[in-house]
């Protein structure tokens, strides 16, 4: 192959020409001169009549001879290394073609030199068998050279990761009994599945002369994943792993192509995987279609998204707040460490169901938690319906409260039985049942079952002729664990054990963190359902929609696509019948992409059976032209010359005053700057000594209310009742200065509508029919106050209460009518080993101004392990407590510290009872379970001592 070659050598006969113009150069015009205006030398000047003309400088001449030159030279065409044929004559051209994702970016140089190859085969007369790696069919019979560049004019780059082992068997086939002269494969570089194979099928061929024709690799650059994390969004990518670091930009677009935002890939030298960071908002990263690489156009540096991409908005409601001190207490706590990698998880800033679900709704959040929730506020529950029919997903959680609600809650999937079902207590034949498989429907189809998930409690569903259908979840003995029903468009879900451990394991483990995260992909996102599943979780399949083409774009044409079917949880792969792009419609599709999450580009390295490869590079590669350069080259040279000629003529020399206007300058340019920097904002003018918020109205009772404990009344309306209530509370009051360390401020009336009731542990609610009816705002108020803590002491003052199963007095109706909108607990009497009756005084009853009624408090549970029975409530109080004793009656007293009621009957040690009674429940609701866990203290000084 020769080093040196003219395209157009002809034209070098033009450097004979190079003496004449080297004779035309000489002759140049003598210089200007500036002479003083003598008259008789200008005379002396004029009469003379032989002019000789002055010879230009050597150097100049040459300098005008080499621009001369290397425009000749320029047109002449030189090429280094130019193309020379060299193929073998034993045989046919055997050409494999990769025409995958990575040969869009320089297919033409690819055609270009398949078709030189061809050129040079019909030169030779041989025939060509020619096949396309990324073609699902192929034809690889030896044909002439004409319908070999048919074949090749005919070809496209497709978006396909190229199947070398079908095309060499489609040659192998082909060329039965033929061995080939040359066998030239034009690679794109990049290792595929199944490479093995297909070498294998063309070292059995025994080529004469084997080529790999291989392009630039650094255009294989391929996105290979996307993660909508909790901040960001976290976009891998995969390239050949060169020397070179390398940084590229990814741009998110949306629908339109509009791009949102951006992040940066940098490839380290030598590595072949880069992750880049996406920093939107999370409504922003939800509008995001899909990324591209900037600067780069192929199916592998694009990368599509679909709904199931977006990333879900999930609200998150308790029945109870349970206690900080004791997070894994806490109903949400593994509910919402287990989405936070999933999802953006919202939760209210309050308690007060009525006005936290509106707020929430206001969000159009994608799925809604609620966690041991049983009623709902009325004016709460119509909107919840109306959400859950537009698309909502309601997923609920079984508890003591849940329970407890009625039988007809529409919101749940199934009828539930009410109360609850122990397995494996002390009263119960039952064991701690495992979990099941999981049905072959439903999003928890092919999960593994963990053997060793035990359920101690759920709540258990009425039979019903479709309740198989509506499980996902069943534990062994066949009851359900996890329910579901279809709303419209939405759909309920009923987890029937707790979403804390103290019902279940289940929150425990892996198992429900990929059973939440499979229930929240189900919702909408956005308000676009997705289509990638049926409303069983099943399989569905799509027709496409969209697809990709090679220089990443997305077309309507579908071609020869096929529809594809996509499971639950499942992410599809391109293949040849689902190339990648969009399945689906336009109000719902799913997302095929070129490449299988977290594929590594490997470069492509063949190997035939020991035989030596001939490495070339594409056409236009090897072969350099030196016509760009030559020619830039006596551009130069023509910039120097007539800068010669300028400064020849005079054109650079000084003037006077040149110094004195360049000086004139200078200063005008310092005085333009010191301008501009004392007209510039003072950086250190900050302003000090800024004043304070100023303080509110009714901010010197709050500190107050926080720096001393008052016991608060709810003020009915009823002058006699409310008297009562705060001379009862101020008996009670003075009992606790006196017998112990606790010092209460004065008894403090509360508003339910208005008043702030989070500063009081306790709230004493004397119940009277003949009050006027709570509004619903006063009773959310009070429900949220329960929820976040607090302790309501209803006392219905008529020595009977009907809670037991009798018939109820006035007063009890009107507690039942309160009660009716009150998300509460199941409740029994106060045991006789409760907290209550140890707290301070070793109390066996709790008596008041009567000693008929029991005083109701929160049903408990047992603990699986200790056997300690505790309440469900925060730090294990009871969120309400409910008697008839008429507990102010008793402890009432005037300004001289006299009672004003008397017992009934009376007996002064019955009214020392009922306060000892209040200064258990005062004790009980300031330390919690303090006396509960005092049964361990034994275990703990026997540890100790070994």
């Amino acid at each position: 192959m020769s080093a040196l070659a003219f395209a157009n050598p002809a034209i070098l006969f033009g450097l004979i020409a190079l003496p004449i113009i080297w004779w035309l150069l000489r002759l140049t015009p003598p210089r200007p001169k500036t002479e003083v205006f003598p008259p008789l030398r200008i005379l002396a000047t004029v009469l003379k009549r032989e002019e000789t003309p002055s010879q230009s400088p050597w150097w100049l001449t040459l300098l005008r001879m080499l621009l001369a030159a290397a425009v000749i030279f320029a047109i002449a065409d030189p090429v280094i290394n130019p193309r020379t044929s060299s193929l073998n004559s034993d045989g046919p051209l055997v050409l494999m073609v990769d025409n995958g994702w990575s040969t869009a970016v320089d297919w033409e140089r690819r055609v270009q030199t398949a078709g030189l190859l061809i050129d040079d085969a019909e030169s030779a007369d041989l025939p060509v068998a020619i096949a396309f790696t990324a073609e699902q069919s192929h034809d690889a019979v030896p044909g002439s050279a004409i319908a070999a560049r048919e074949k090749l004019a005919a070809a496209q780059p497709r978006p396909l990761v190229p199947d070398r082992a079908r095309a060499a068997a489609a040659l192998a086939q082909a060329l039965t009994g033929t061995r080939p002269g040359t066998l030239a494969i034009l690679s794109d570089g990049v290792a595929a599945a199944w490479d093995d194979e297909a070498l294998s099928a063309l070292a059995a061929l025994s080529p004469a002369d084997i080529r790999l024709i291989e392009g630039d690799g650094a255009s294989a650059v391929a996105i290979t994943d996307a993660v909508n994390n909790a901040g960001t969004m976290s976009v891998t990518a995969s390239r050949l792993a060169t020397g070179a670091p390398q940084r590229l930009e990814v741009n998110a677009l949306d629908a339109q192509g509009r791009s949102l935002a951006s992040g940066t890939l940098d490839f380290a030298a030598g590595s072949g995987t880069a992750t880049a960071q996406i920093d939107a908002p999370f409504e922003l990263r939800n509008d995001f279609a899909r990324l591209a690489i900037e600067g780069m156009s192929t199916a592998g540096a694009a990368h599509l998204l679909d709904d199931g991409f977006k990333r879900r908005r999930v609200a998150l409601i308790a029945g109870e707040s349970g206690s900080d001190f004791q997070p894994l207490l806490q109903p949400l706590y593994y509910i919402s460490r287990a989405l936070s990698p999933y999802a953006d998880i919202t939760q209210p800033n309050t308690a007060d169901l009525s006005v936290s679900i509106p707020q929430i709704l206001e969000g159009n959040p994608s799925a809604i938690i609620m966690a041991d929730v049983g009623r709902l506020p009325p004016e709460t529950a119509a909107p919840l319906q109306q959400w859950i029919a537009r698309g909502g997903t309601l997923i609920r959680f079984a508890g003591p409260r849940l329970a407890a609600a009625p039988a007809d809650d529409p919101l749940v999937p199934v009828i539930l039985r009410q109360g609850e079902r122990a397995l494996g207590g002390a009263m119960s034949w039952s064991e701690p049942q495992p979990l099941a498989d999981f049905p072959s429907f439903g999003p928890f189809a092919g999960m593994p079952r963990a053997t060793d998930l035990t359920v101690t409690r759920q709540v258990l569903a009425e039979p019903t002729p479709d309740l198989a259908e509506r499980t996902w979840a069943s534990l062994a003995d066949g009851t359900p664990l996890v329910t579901q029903k279809e709303v419209e468009a939405g759909r309920i879900v009923l987890f029937h054990t707790s979403a804390e451990a103290t019902w279940s394991n289940l929150p425990l483990s892996g198992n429900f963190v990929e059973m939440l995260r499979r229930l929240v992909q189900l919702a909408r996102a956005g308000g676009a359902a997705s289509s990638r599943t049926g409303g069983d979780g099943a399989a569905t399949t799509l027709a496409p929609y969209r697809l990709l083409t090679a220089d990443g774009i997305l077309t309507t044409e579908t071609g020869t696509a096929r529809p594809i079917a996509i499971a639950a949880n499942e992410t599809p792969v391109a293949s040849f019948d689902h190339p990648p792009g969009l399945y689906g419609t336009e109000d719902g599709f799913s997302a095929v992409n070129l490449l299988a999450p977290n594929t590594v580009i490997a470069p492509f390295e063949p190997t035939v059976a020991g035989r030596p490869i001939a490495r070339e590079g594409l056409a236009g590669g090897e072969a350099v032209s030196l016509r760009p350069a030559l020619f830039a080259a006596a551009f130069a040279l023509l910039i120097l010359d007539s800068l010669v000629v300028l400064f020849m003529n005079g054109a650079f020399s000084r003037r006077p005053g040149g110094r004195r206007r360049v000086a004139g300058a200078a200063t005008a340019v310092t005085a333009l700057a010191i301008a501009l920097f004392a007209f510039m904002p003072g950086h250190s003018q900050a302003q000090e000594n800024a004043p304070g918020p100023a303080a509110k109205p009714g901010d010197e009772e709050i500190l107050e209310r926080l720096d001393t404990t008052h016991l608060a009344y709810v003020i009915t309306g009823e002058s006699d009742v409310d008297r009562i209530s705060e001379q009862g509370l101020e008996g009670l009051s003075q009992f606790l200065s006196y017998r112990t360390t606790l010092e209460p401020g004065a008894p403090v009336g509360l508003d339910l509508t208005k008043d702030e009731l989070a500063f009081y542990p306790i709230i004493y609610w004397p119940v009277s029919a003949t009050a006027p009816m709570p509004s619903a705002a006063a009773i959310s108020r009070i429900d949220a106050y329960m929820r976040n803590g607090g302790t309501v002491l209803f006392d219905t003052r008529d020595q009977y209460s009907a809670l037991d199963g009798g018939g109820a007095s006035a007063n009890g109706q009107r507690l039942q009518a309160i009660l009716a909108n009150i998300d509460i607990p199941p409740l029994e009497p106060t045991p006789e080993d409760h907290v209550l009756t140890r707290s301070f005084y070793l109390l066996s009853n709790f008596p008041g101004r009567y000693t008929g009624s029991p005083l109701w408090v929160e049903a408990r549970q047992e603990a699986q392990a200790s056997g300690a029975k505790l309440s469900s409530s925060g730090d294990g109080v009871t969120p309400l407590l409910i008697t008839g004793n008429d507990f102010a009656g008793a402890w009432a007293v005037d300004q001289q510290g006299a009672p004003v009621l008397p017992t009934v009957p009376p007996d002064e040690m019955q009214r020392e009872y009922a306060y000892r009674s209040g200064v258990n429940i005062m004790m009980y609701m300031l330390t919690g379970n303090y006396k509960a866990d005092q049964v361990h203290v034994p275990a703990l000084l026997e540890r100790l001592g070994q």
